[in-house]
């Protein structure tokens, strides 16, 4: 008979492998005991002392380490210092400490750390300090000093109707080391919250660095805390958002786009084509000392969990041009640092003696008033960006002394050059950085925002390529900061046609969304504000007196009516399947008396109704 083998035996059974020592928690470590080094000076020399008697007697020593031995020897090497001299049962102890411990001189050290009372003096108190502990682990975060005032009343009230064994009331100080004493982090929990608290208390990991340029880049928005002035008109504009592009590898600065307008799709665009595209200073009326060679297409782009960077435009671009985004968990920007450090760094460094520099805390102004020291324009501080970037930042090293950040970048650019675009690719790369929308293509071109789009080769496109319902929907894209065109993308062809805006008047030319909506909400509320309301409100009221007259004649008329004649008026009460069915007005609906006979243009209205509508039959 065949022995039956074990399938699950202990020996072929994968062993899970051990926790990093990082994730350990602390019930689990295996601590290592302490040293000499951890006690105090007076106690340390103290045990080194008596190390050093126990050696010296050890060598002396002939025979056991009894009290006939051992008080020769001692009275020997106290003769001048008796009150030091200690008993012979006492270094026997001290040598049996000594050898226990395996030779440890931890052993050696007098145990008065361990001395002071290690529990409460004060007993029956236990459930006022809960009461008042209560109150002080609260949201509002009240005081020591509030939580101790609820304790002393609440055992006041209650001592009135005791006689004897009243209930001890501890003093402020005893009550806030109590308070002290508690675990900092379920204090912080029930004060602050556990986000504040994980903050604080978390393990906290560092990054694993990147290997080459271009490899890991991060990217936010930040208002600076400066306030600059209009370039015409002189007159303080406010703060402005500075979005931002670093290297994470280098600390080079790849990109920056600095605007009015909050934090959008159309800011980190923006930054992002300027970090890729090769660096021109073309516009600045400045001379430069050094070059700004930071420039490539990235592999990882690090984002947080703002709107603008969970955008379908910018998921969509990036994945054309081969760029991973990297989305940081809520409200944790640690784990993008060194943006969020630069940012420290341009307050610090570069604003803090500009004229017109504001403060991030509105506590921190004090009586200073930034918008009277206002004195740069706008187009002047982006010419001084520049050179505090290429002519200061990158070339002076970091607070420690490890890098600069040009040469770093140039070490990193000879070992592993990053990828390079063509400049057919660069403009498709500005095309796809564009708004992504969808419009209907129609007889008349494209429809956006109230502005057409049409052309001789759309309309080439139009007569060679049929379309279907589904293929008839169009992506395009359009550029944010200039409305004059917009680019299609066209299927049959494989690729995006450029298409001009229909109206001549020059009226798109450099006009940006922005102020296109702007120009469009303005003009509403000027044509809401000229319509004659009272006057539409008459005109209306007449139509449909006019109608029921004409109803109610035609009912007490004995001839048959014509057909054009109740065409007339099914047309005008709107007979159709999504309306009503029947031109008959409700009998509780009263005649509207709006004026005493209708108006002669009133009857040229109806009258004039069916030939108006023939050019739509």
């Amino acid at each position: 008979m065949m022995d039956f083998e074990d399938e699950f035996s202990e020996s072929e059974l994968v062993k899970k492998p051990d926790t990093p020592i990082q994730y350990v928690k602390l019930e689990d470590v295996v601590l290592v005991k302490r040293d000499l080094d951890t006690f105090p000076d007076f106690l340390k020399d103290k045990a080194l002392d008596k190390y050093q008697l126990i050696s010296f007697i050890a060598n002396t020593i002939t025979g056991g380490w009894t009290q006939k031995n051992l008080d020769p020897i001692l009275d020997a090497l106290f003769t001048t210092a008796m009150d030091k001299r200690p008993n012979w049962r006492t270094l026997v102890r001290w040598r049996k400490s000594y050898i226990d411990s395996n030779g440890d001189l931890a052993s050696l050290v007098a145990k008065r750390y361990k001395m002071g009372n290690r529990t409460s003096r004060v007993q029956g108190d236990e459930a006022f300090f809960a009461q008042a502990l209560t109150r002080f682990l609260d949201a509002k975060r009240p005081k020591v000093s509030t939580a101790y005032q609820y304790y002393k009343d609440a055992i006041t009230i209650e001592n009135e109707s005791i006689v004897d064994g009243q209930i001890p009331i501890i003093s402020y100080k005893s009550f806030n080391q109590r308070i002290k004493s508690l675990p900092p982090y379920p204090v912080a929990v029930a004060r602050h919250g556990k986000f504040k608290a994980d903050q604080w208390f978390a393990y906290c990991s560092s990054h694993i660095p990147p290997t080459r340029i271009l490899e890991r880049v991060e990217i936010d928005h930040t208002p600076l805390d400066l306030i600059l002035l209009d370039d015409e008109l002189s007159i303080p504009l406010g703060r402005p958002y500075l979005t931002l592009i670093v290297d994470v590898f280098s600390g080079c600065v790849l990109g920056f786009h600095l605007s009015y307008r909050s934090p959008s799709y159309v800011s980190a665009a923006k930054a992002i084509v300027h970090a890729i595209k090769p660096k021109s200073f073309e516009g600045l009326n400045i001379e430069l000392q050094n070059e700004w060679p930071c420039f490539g297409k990235f592999e990882n782009l690090v984002v947080d969990n703002g709107a603008e960077f969970w955008s379908k435009s910018l998921e969509h671009a990036c994945k054309e041009a081969g760029i991973n985004i990297q989305y940081n968990p809520v409200r944790k920007p640690w784990l993008k640092p060194f943006v969020e450090r630069f940012f420290g760094m341009i307050n610090e460094c570069f604003l803090t003696e500009l004229p017109g520099k504001t403060f991030s805390n509105i506590l921190a102004k004090e009586d200073y008033k930034p918008e009277k020291d206002a004195i740069m324009r706008f187009s002047t501080f982006v010419e001084e960006f520049h050179r505090w970037i290429v002519d200061v930042y990158h070339q002076d090293s970091n607070s420690r002394e490890t890098r600069i950040p040009i040469k770093q970048w140039q070490h990193g650019f000879d070992i592993y050059p990053p990828l390079h675009m063509s400049i057919d690719d660069e403009e498709r790369f500005k095309v796809l950085m564009f708004i992504t929308e969808q419009r209907t293509l129609t007889r008349n071109g494209f429809k956006y925002e109230d502005l057409m789009y049409d052309s001789t080769a759309l309309a080439d496109y139009r007569k060679h390529y049929p379309q279907t319902k589904e293929t008839i929907k169009k992506i395009i894209k359009v550029d944010p900061d200039d409305l004059s065109s917009i680019h299609v993308y066209l299927d049959e062809l494989d690729g995006y046609l450029k298409v001009p805006c229909t109206d001549n008047s020059g009226y798109a030319n450099g006009l940006s969304l922005h102020e296109h909506k702007i120009i469009k909400k303005i003009n509403r509320e000027t044509i809401r504000e000229s319509k004659d309301n009272l006057g539409l409100a008459k005109a209306r009221m007449a139509i449909h007196a006019r109608v029921k007259q004409e109803q109610e004649a035609f009912i007490a008329s004995k001839t048959k009516a014509k057909i054009t004649a109740v065409k007339k008026q099914a047309q005008l009460a709107d007979i159709s399947n999504t309306g009503q069915g029947t031109i008959k007005l409700g009998n509780n609906e009263p005649l509207p008396v709006i004026f005493n006979k209708p108006e002669p243009n009133i009857r040229d209205v109806l009258d004039s109704w069916d030939d108006n509508l023939e050019a739509f039959e």
